[in-house]
């Protein structure tokens, strides 16, 4: 038979929460406090670092334009071949399922590509 515990004990509940503040009052009155003057200077040479690097490894917007286009050109044109096949299929009575089924699926993940590519440069979180 296991020992039971009792959770719900008062006691036990007041020791943690006693101790909890105990041990993380120094922590959060070492937060409040205002930062010396080195520490001041080292923070600026951090961040004026960073948007250096930032600047540095930011593609230009004409660029990014390029890009998407070189994935519109394509993405289009298998779009078409799919609709081709597609009225091949149906209109003419073709077999050439398993073909449409391959370009659309083509044409699907590459429209995924460009979607997601697009929302990350060009949608302003």
């Amino acid at each position: 038979m296991m020992p039971s515990t009792n959770l719900f004990r008062p006691s036990l509940w007041l020791g943690l929460t006693l101790w909890l503040l105990i041990f993380t009052a120094p922590s959060v009155q070492a937060a409040d406090s205002p930062p010396s003057g080195d520490s001041v200077q080292m923070m600026e040479a951090f961040s004026r670092d960073a948007t250096q690097a930032e600047d540095s490894n930011v593609l230009k917007d004409h660029k990014k334009h390029v890009i998407m286009f070189l994935m519109g050109v394509p993405l289009l044109i298998l779009i078409l071949i799919t609709g081709a096949l597609g009225i091949a299929m149906a209109v003419f009575g073709k077999q050439v399922f398993m073909l449409h089924m391959i370009f659309a699926g083509l044409s699907v993940t590459l429209a995924l590509a460009h979607v997601v590519t697009g929302l990350v440069w060009f949608y302003p979180f």
